[in-house]
């Protein structure tokens, strides 16, 4: 794992006190929701193909091992080669094998959540290889040498002001004028990436979906930039995990129904293109060589077990989208490639309990994340779990587990609970009653830094309860 701090809490601190990213943040805050909400009304069968959806990944996941050696075999029948990576390390070296099998020098990249997650641009750059994202905002984050901060917007943590500034360091040969609409900086990064586009020995891309029936990969993008990385280079290489795989393409378009309009509100994605193999002799384009490399890195240990249903997850971003705590902090205080609520369960899986224990933590459980998921994943379920196996295998502070114990035992004696809260309700509402609020309180300190805290008045529900005859029959 390749984290930007060593925990959540020091990342999310940095966030909340970063003016920049607080306004860029503020910006983008509401859009994807509104326009996901709007698409989903215009749907009145959405619910169900929700179902559908999560029918679909359920017994595909049943069923992986022969929908991914059928999908192996209808590669080869394409012309195409399947590799199999059990880990990073692993993809990394097979992705450098065939470059160099193909005298490669430069490489073209479309947005792939895998390539983050093996670090391979790192890799390739460390072979000598020139590697240029194609995705405006890949190549956003790029320049600047970050992590992407969204799974489906990259960059949606830079302000247009400080793109301007990062295109005026790296493209000091055009035009020097500071650029103040987002068509102008979509113009100039065309410029620079058509010569890219044209001079690229490989193309690697991610995949939404891989077809068994077809032997397909699948990607959707709203630039067209997935298509040039893809059909333009002598090879294209196709870096994807193994839950990707979809039975046939009646099961994909159920599933690209899904994803658009839980990703950006549209009825469906602008470019959907589907690769079968290499370039064949009555194509006018395409790639002379085809190759897949099939990423593990822990997945197939998810089968079965009780974080299975995370491996439903189509990458739409809806849950982070909605997210109280993703809205406040933003990605990249998560520490790696998987940001907000699927994140927070995914990477734990992927990286280790134990590196990630805060990310579990990093949730209100208000419910949202799973209430807009597409293929109905229960990541607030899957969050409690975790926390209980934090607190089973000693990830959470001992202060934490001490101050547990202590509420728990408390809890279950009626008398002394009551007794205790009543107390602390009594003395909060004789010191908050001026202001009928707390501006600092001692182990509220996180709340009160950003709000009041609002005071007793004095007695528990359960008093009140009581006195007004609540406990009658």
């Amino acid at each position: 794992m390749k984290a930007t701090s060593r925990t959540f809490p020091e990342n999310a601190a940095r966030a909340l006190a970063d003016a920049r990213l607080q306004q860029a943040l503020g910006r983008a805050r509401g859009g994807f929701v509104d326009k996901r909400a709007a698409a989903v009304a215009a749907l009145p069968e959405f619910e169900a193909l929700r179902e559908r959806g999560r029918a679909i990944k359920d017994h595909t996941l049943a069923h992986l091992d022969w929908y991914l050696e059928r999908f192996e075999a209808k590669v080869r029948e394409q012309g195409g080669q399947v590799h199999w990576a059990r880990d990073t390390a692993e993809l990394q070296v097979k992705v450098l094998e065939i470059c160099r099998a193909a005298g490669a020098r430069r490489v073209t990249k479309g947005k792939s959540m895998v390539g983050e997650e093996a670090a391979l641009n790192e890799a390739l750059e460390g072979a000598g290889l020139e590697v240029t994202e194609t995705d405006l905002g890949e190549y956003i984050i790029q320049l600047a040498k970050e992590p992407p901060s969204h799974i489906i917007a990259p960059a949606i943590h830079k302000t247009r002001e400080q793109v301007d500034e990062l295109f005026h360091r790296f493209h000091a040969d055009l035009d020097p004028r500071p650029l103040t609409e987002v068509a102008e900086l979509v113009d100039e990064a065309r410029r620079v990436l058509r010569d890219r586009f044209i001079a690229a020995d490989v193309g690697i891309t991610g995949a939404n979906f891989l077809v068994a029936e077809t032997g397909s990969a699948i990607i959707v993008t709203n630039e067209g930039n997935g298509d040039l990385t893809a059909t333009l280079p002598r090879v294209h290489i196709v870096t994807a995990s193994l839950e990707k795989v979809v039975p046939n393409l009646d099961d994909a378009a159920t599933l690209l129904r899904l994803l658009a309009r839980s990703a950006t509100g549209q009825e469906f994605t602008s470019y959907t293109t589907l690769f079968t193999g290499p370039r064949r002799a009555e194509d006018p384009d395409g790639p002379e060589a085809f190759h897949v490399i099939l990423l593990d890195n822990g997945r197939s240990a998810m089968l079965g077990g009780p974080f299975s249903d995370m491996l439903r997850c189509i990458r739409c971003g809806a849950c982070m989208n909605h997210c109280p705590v993703y809205g406040a902090v933003g990605g990249h205080a998560y520490g790696w490639v998987y940001p907000g609520p699927m994140g927070s369960v995914l990477s734990p899986m992927l990286a280790g309990l134990e590196e990630t224990r805060h990310l579990p933590e990093a949730s209100t459980l208000c419910g949202r994340c799973g209430e807009v998921c597409p293929v109905r994943i229960p990541l607030p379920g899957l969050l409690r779990r975790l926390r209980e196996r934090n607190f089973s295998e000693g990830n959470t502070p001992a202060r934490w587990r001490l101050g547990l114990r202590l509420w728990g035992a408390v809890a279950a004696r009626p008398t002394l609970y009551r007794a205790a809260t009543g107390a602390a309700a009594w003395v909060l509402g004789r010191l908050g009653r001026r202001r009928g609020a707390f501006r600092q309180l001692p182990g509220a300190g996180g709340w009160t830094a950003a709000r009041d805290l609002p005071a007793p008045e004095g007695q528990t529900f359960m008093s009140r309860w009581k006195r007004q005859g609540g406990d009658r029959p």
